[in-house]
């Protein structure tokens, strides 16, 4: 959105979007909170909320009748949007591509008669997409923009009065409700593990807005209390100075990657979303880390391998061994340079390939953009 901005002066937004998508000017239809869902068994509850919000933003974009409509990840919410809303002449660009290599291929066609541009995030997704017809631009990850790599360990240090011997473990249990649900009480469990292998290990969590009260809640009685962190100067400071960490599969991964924090992954879903996902899934490894290094780089501890003992067990010789820290953290160097655009920030690449996709294409006067961004799956 600040690239188009500064490409397009004048550029209106409107949509659903989160708290950073508001400080670049959205206001959005509804907190964007309510998208945050993740899994069958997860979703089911908030069908019909979810139908309803469906039926409202696709009003708001036929009222509005944006110059472009981008529809963000999400695809089980977003690329419904685009179904109804394409066939009403509105033109659609979605921003990261839907993970169907890895699962549910048959429905590439799907997306064919949905999108009339696909920005892929990844650089072998383009060559999937386009075998079945549909135009697709390679932009580069967001990740490597994030600022995950700007932090001060010093400063951090000083703020929290960790001292010089003590190693700062970073612990980020998602951003999903059923996920800190599932997860937080397993990290809590493991944490508590490495406390007494490394008595001066100090646990940081990563705060996410729509589970924030959760986590403050859930982590309030570990043995040793965690420094908690939100903003993202914070996070940043924390990335810096932590030794190792131990967090959800997802983004994530990149991001500790960008800021070269050797880490474990751990994930677990309801049992019957996990049953269903097993029979669906195409690829090797649930992280991206992984799946672009297409070897393990990052220890993935996930459904009913994802136990306190086996997350604690996989994060100690982080803290204890640098060789293994360093071949992570070498691994992470291997895996970034795949995902930069072939020319400037993946954010420009994106906005360039937003304004090519106008219609119809404008002058000098005001551009209306539409957004819909989403965390379900």
């Amino acid at each position: 959105m600040a690239a188009l901005q500064r490409r397009l002066p004048g550029v209106e937004f409107a949509g659903v979007g989160g708290e950073r998508m508001a400080a670049e000017g959205l206001q959005s239809l509804f907190p964007m909170r309510e998208l945050s869902l993740m899994g069958l068994m997860e979703v089911l509850p908030s069908l019909r909320r979810l139908l309803r919000r469906l039926d409202e933003v696709e009003a708001d974009i036929l009222a509005r009748q944006p110059a472009v409509l981008v529809t963000i990840d999400a695809p089980s919410f977003t690329l419904r949007i685009a179904a109804r809303v394409r066939p009403r002449g509105v033109r659609v660009v979605h921003y990261v591509a839907p993970q169907l290599w890895a699962w549910r291929p048959g429905r590439v066609k799907k997306i064919a008669r949905r999108v009339d541009l696909l920005l892929a995030l990844l650089p072998f997704e383009p060559p999937f997409f386009e075998a079945a017809g549909i135009r697709v631009r390679f932009v580069g990850h967001p990740v490597l923009e994030s600022g995950a790599d700007r932090g001060d360990a010093a400063r951090f240090r000083a703020a929290h009065g960790i001292g010089p011997a003590e190693k700062v473990l970073l612990v980020m249990p998602g951003s999903r409700r059923g996920e800190v649900a599932r997860l937080l009480p397993l990290f809590g469990a493991a944490v508590q593990r490495l406390l007494a292998a490394e008595p001066g290990l100090r646990p940081v969590v990563a705060l996410a807005g729509p589970v924030e009260e959760a986590v403050r809640q859930g982590s309030a009685h570990w043995p040793v209390p965690p420094i908690l962190v939100r903003t993202p100067a914070e996070k940043q400071d924390a990335y810096a100075a932590a030794a190792a960490g131990l967090i959800k599969s997802g983004t994530s991964s990149l991001e500790m990657a960008v800021a070269g924090v050797p880490h474990v992954i751990g994930y677990r879903v309801n049992p019957v979303t996990a049953a269903i996902v097993r029979r669906l899934v195409k690829v090797r490894f649930a992280s991206l880390v992984n799946l672009l290094a297409e070897r393990e780089v990052v220890p993935e501890k996930l459904q009913e391998a994802c136990t306190p003992e086996a997350l604690a067990a996989a994060v100690l010789p982080l803290l204890r061994n640098p060789a293994a820290a360093a071949a992570q953290r070498a691994g992470f160097a291997e895996v970034l340079a795949k995902l930069r655009p072939a020319e400037g920030l993946p954010s420009e690449a994106a906005a360039a390939a937003v304004i090519a996709a106008l219609s119809p294409p404008r002058g000098r006067g005001r551009v209306r953009v539409g957004v819909a961004a989403g965390r379900c799956a």
